[in-house]
Parts: C-alpha cells; structure tokens; sequence
C-alpha cells in the first residue's frame, strides 16, 4: 500500500505564498494521477488540483485557478502545491492521494482517490 506524506504547511499573512509537497513511498509510472484536496473546519472537503501522469495533464478548481500551480518531480516521487496569493479562505489542512487509471471527468471526484496522507495544516492570517 503506497504512502503519501505531505509537508510544507504553515502560517502564512494574506497575499504570501507555501509550497506544500507530497512524498509517495513508491514511484508508479502508468497512467495515475495526483490530487490536492482541503479541508476547512466545518466544511467537507474539495478539490484543489491534480496532475495526470505521464500526460502532465493538470486541473485546478476554480477558486484557486492562477494562484496555485501543481507540479512534480518524478526522480524524488515528490508532488508539489505552489500556493500563490494565499487568501484567509484558503485557511485548511490540505491532503494529498493518489487516482489509478484515471480518466479527465475523474479528476476531480475524490471518491476515486485513495492513499491519503495524513494532512498538512496552511493558515492564512495576519
């Protein structure tokens, strides 16, 4: 069972900006994808973004859409979040997990998701 750990959280002030990365324990080179959700107190949690592998096909949703940039770096098994511009709603622990075989209407279901890290907590206050 592959494991993700996620990193890179932490207090931030309004219009700065966190990278969050995500280290899996195994590389897997089919068709997958990687995935950012969040959660805020009280709310469910969403999408944020993914990366479909090896067709580098990226989605994001749209409240982060030209602020956040998922990327990631096959030789380290490591998926990053640069989050830019970084809004108090932004405030929430942030997860990262794995989709096998994805296809681009699934992107964004994380029911399709599985292997989820343990979270990283972001804060965007002044």
């Amino acid at each position: 069972q592959v494991q993700m750990v996620e990193s890179g959280g932490g207090l931030v002030q309004p219009g700065g900006s966190l990278r969050l990365s995500c280290v899996a324990s195994e590389r897997y080179s089919d068709n997958h994808a990687m995935g950012w959700f969040r959660q805020a107190p009280g709310n469910e949690r969403e999408f944020v973004a993914a990366i479909r592998w090896p067709m580098r096909q990226t989605v994001y949703a749209d409240s982060v859409k030209g602020r956040f940039t998922v990327s990631r770096d096959n030789t380290k098994n490591t998926v990053y979040l640069q989050m830019d511009s970084l809004k108090p709603e932004d405030t929430a622990i942030y997860y990262c997990a794995r989709q096998l075989r994805p296809i681009l209407s699934t992107l964004r279901s994380m029911s399709r998701y599985s292997s989820w890290g343990q979270g990283t907590q972001v804060t965007v206050s002044s």
